[in-house]
């Protein structure tokens, strides 16, 4: 499990590459909430992956000069195969998720949409896919936290 003082460090590892350090707006359950230079996202690693190529998260992100609102972006822990679906379950409910490489992501705004509500509500979230040297990647999320982390994500962005 993610404890608050590993999921700092996690984030900040995760935003090194960018110029300026996020501020931090919370940790909720196992999900934060951060600022970045005009963006706001939630973000959590998974409790449980299958493969051990990158440091995988699903975060949900606002970017109020693109016009974007609680877009969801899921980095595998391995390299998508070509041509392989992706898959995303939360709770008994499935959704298909679009990939190239490392990344998923929802197909559309619409599909966001129906994501998101389906975390507000859920305990736990499994992304599945093949690597591209077929095994197969499941990396597993708890979704306790992320409705506060994405408000505060979303809330931040609106206050600019």
């Amino acid at each position: 499990m993610l404890r608050p003082i590993g999921f700092v460090i996690f984030v900040a590892g995760f935003a090194a590459s960018a110029a300026a350090q996020p501020r931090a707006l919370g940790v909720f359950g196992v999900w934060g909430a951060f600022e970045d230079g005009g963006r706001c996202y939630a973000i959590a690693e998974p409790v449980r992956q299958s493969v051990r190529g990158t440091r995988p998260y699903a975060s949900v992100g606002n970017w109020p000069g693109r016009g974007v609102r609680g877009q969801l972006h899921v980095r595998l822990s391995g390299e998508k195969r070509d041509r392989s679906a992706v898959l995303l379950r939360i709770d008994g409910r499935s959704f298909q998720l679009t990939g190239q490489g490392w990344d998923a992501w929802a197909s559309d705004a619409r599909a966001d949409a129906e994501l998101l509500a389906a975390m507000r509500t859920g305990i736990a979230m499994t992304v599945e896919t093949r690597s591209a040297s077929g095994r197969l990647i499941r990396d597993r999320y708890q979704l306790r936290g992320a409705a506060s982390a994405i408000d505060a994500a979303a809330l931040a962005c609106l206050r600019g």
